[in-house]
């Protein structure tokens, strides 16, 4: 089995060296990584509507007749086929561009099925670019679900499907690392039918079975590479004890605002961590805003005063200079000088790089503040003491035990603004102690929320112009890059065309998201930083990363596709300043559910209170919405939805672990090879 796995897919039929390196792309090169690239949404193929019952902003299917005449005209380099059709209760208007293969299809008084997003303009319910069928075609697809895979351009879905359909036809049985006892337990398919299942469901259950025994997998070999990992750092000795010294009590005096009593208590356990017998491993958890990077600069601060260095690890450049210039500033103020910091990003040029190594190796600086670059082979310390990772979740366990090892020993101090409740926290940081702090700093102006339906967005748009015309800044979220990665969402790349056509001219409109190279990205962040850019219509890259206190409107597209909790982090863009700051959750589907969920989200600023209804709101189908970007790496595993398996694979890791510690047993073999290979199927470890 695993040689048929480890094939590359250029050797299958119909993939050539063209296509094979589209797929590399996607980070596929074996068929073992073919498998493990699920699909991200399903098409289903639901019973014909009248026209009359059209949905706005939804995927439709709809039987109508050709009315009128077919109108055939040119703008620029653009065809347009455009038509009326019609059933008999009501009409819509359809069009389609550079489609001249469809010119001899089209014609009044024939009858189709047109299946699309419905639009409403004026009066008028619009189609543009419906997929068309006749009735045996659409009969032929009725009740089944086609997946629809990630793709890059070149790449058709057709292309994945097929090559898909080649690797089950000739892949026997699967090699199962769950013990069968625990599968029957908690009613978990095998892995063989996991895969078909996730690839070629019959209907929603068998897919929802699927996803279900392939996060229990994700979650079991996390769960269990934590407790590994645990296991050998809890009774480390520490190498560095810190005594407490009067320039963090000095600093605390002199700060223009009182630290809350959650900040005071964080600040007690990192204390008696440091000076404590064994080597700190603290995750603080705060909210959004709430005060967490100045516990991070009282601790690199008593680092300093004891005679080590310590480093900040952040997830992006823009807020390594950020924290670096805030840093500085600080420093300044209150005459911070023990305090001796240096930016070392990949972003400096060789030269600035090779004098902010020399200097880390040197002990010339105490304080090193930069991204992945602080872990680079290069880079040498002189007596690393304590590493702090900001964003803890987009760095996790490898990248941690990375930065960590340029020590001996190191203090360990993550931070992460990701509210997740405290029993899933316990599990998903089970390497680390846990600070919680769940107080906002006073004087802070609440987020006005306000939940609307698509008939808002001109008046969104009007407030957004008039915010940026008093000096503020924007920001608009859309859940998709471009059209037709999942139908009835919108896209960043038409959304910014939209805008720039829609507002004034002198108004700076940019796009932002995940596929732009990270120099790209980082060079839009700053320019919004420095508010060169007035709106930015960002995915949810921007969800970690920056820190704009200009920025007053934060409006989120689709919103009730996003989970609360991501819903929430992406309002704490927002909020960060002196102004006050407004979010606006456009609700694209007429659902109640949506309705309610979205509520909740209006009614309350609370990371944690939004978490824990997160935890009891997440329903079967969140697999069709847009998936968590911030809750750590899992493929399909979603830490709310599923939390009863988080659960249970925690238990059954420490089970697993109590009656063979190390894995050496047979029956063990392969659930072990799992955990110190990466496998494209499952979590990926690298980045955890």
């Amino acid at each position: 089995m695993q040689r048929e796995l480890d094939e590359l897919v250029i050797n299958l039929k119909g993939i050539g060296e063209k296509t094979a390196k589209l797929f590399e792309k996607c980070g596929v090169r074996t068929c073992n990584d073919l498998i493990g690239y699920y699909p991200r949404a399903y098409d289903k193929f639901k019973e014909c509507v009248k026209a009359c019952d059209l949905r706005e902003s939804e995927i439709n299917s709809v039987k109508l007749t050709i009315i009128g005449s077919v109108t055939k005209r040119r703008v620029r380099n653009l065809s347009i086929l455009a038509f009326e059709a019609a059933d008999e209760t009501g009409k819509i208007k359809i069009a389609y561009f550079n489609a001249p293969y469809l010119a001899n299809t089209i014609k009044p008084g024939t009858t189709h099925i047109f299946r699309g997003v419905v639009r409403k303009k004026g009066n008028f319910f619009t189609m543009d670019q419906p997929k068309m069928y006749d009735q045996s075609q659409y009969a032929a697809l009725m009740g089944k679900m086609q997946p629809r895979y990630p793709l890059v351009k070149g790449l058709t879905n057709n292309a994945v499907l097929k090559a898909q359909e080649q690797v089950f036809k000739n892949l026997g049985a699967f090699e199962d690392f769950v013990p069968e006892d625990i599968l029957k337990r908690l009613k978990l398919v095998g892995l063989r039918d996991a895969y078909v299942g996730i690839h070629f469901p019959k209907n929603e259950e068998e897919l929802e079975n699927a996803r279900r025994r392939l996060a229990y997998n994700e979650f079991l070999l996390f769960v269990l590479k934590l407790r590994l990992l645990k296991s050998t750092s809890e009774e480390l000795s520490n190498s560095f004890p810190m005594i407490e010294v009067a320039q963090t009590k000095r600093l605390i005096e002199q700060l223009p605002y009182s630290l809350t009593n959650a900040q005071l208590s964080a600040w007690k356990d990192i204390q008696n961590d440091l000076s404590g017998e064994h080597v700190m491993n603290r995750l603080i958890q705060g909210d959004v805003g709430s005060g967490k990077t100045i516990l991070a600069l009282l601790a690199l601060l008593c680092c300093a005063s004891n005679g080590y260095q310590g480093a900040l690890m952040a997830p992006t450049e823009v807020l390594a200079s950020q924290h670096f210039e805030s840093f500085k500033e600080i420093i300044t103020k209150y005459d911070l000088h023990t305090l001796k910091p240096v930016l070392l990003t990949g972003a400096l040029s060789a030269k600035d790089k090779k004098e902010a190594q020399r200097k880390i190796a040197e002990g010339e600086v105490n304080c090193i503040i930069g991204t992945n670059a602080l872990i680079q082979e290069k880079v040498n310390y002189k007596n690393l003491a304590l590493v702090i990772t900001d964003e803890q979740h987009r760095f996790g366990v490898r990248q941690r035990e990375s930065l960590a090892g340029k020590g001996m020993n190191t203090h360990v101090l993550a931070m992460s603004a990701t509210p997740i409740p405290r029993t899933l926290a316990i599990i998903l940081y089970g390497d680390l102690h846990i600070s919680i702090i769940n107080e906002l700093p006073g004087g802070r102006l609440p987020i006005k929320n306000c939940v609307v339906g698509t008939s808002y967005r001109p008046t969104a748009y009007k407030f957004i112009k008039d915010q940026v015309e008093s000096g503020r800044q924007a920001y608009i979220i859309c859940p998709m890059i471009e059209e037709g990665e999942i139908d009835g969402v919108e896209n960043v790349t038409d959304y910014t065309k939209m805008l720039k056509e829609t507002l004034p001219p002198d108004i700076q409109i940019e796009m932002l998201h995940g596929r732009m190279k990270p120099a790209e990205k980082d060079a839009i962040m700053e320019a919004f930083a420095r508010k060169d850019i007035d709106i930015l219509v960002s995915t949810t890259v921007i969800e970690v990363g920056i820190n704009v206190p200009n920025a007053t409107v934060m409006m989120i597209e689709n919103s009730e596709r996003f989970g609360l909790s991501q819903l929430h982090q992406l309002r704490g863009r927002v909020g960060r300043g002196k102004y006050q700051s407004y979010c606006i959750f456009i609700n694209t589907s007429e659902g109640d559910e949506a309705k309610e969920r979205l509520s909740i989200m209006n009614k309350s600023n609370d990371g944690f209170k939004i978490a824990e209804e997160d935890l009891k709101q997440r329903g079967p189908g969140d697999l069709f919405g847009v998936r968590q970007s911030g809750e750590l790496n899992f493929r399909v595993g979603d830490i709310y939805h599923d939390a009863d398996l988080v659960k249970e694979a925690a238990m059954d890791a420490d089970r697993i672990l109590n009656a063979d510690p190390d894995l050496s047993s047979p029956q063990y073999r392969v659930l072990k090879d799992n955990l110190t290979t990466k496998s494209a199927n499952f979590v990926d470890f690298a980045t955890l």
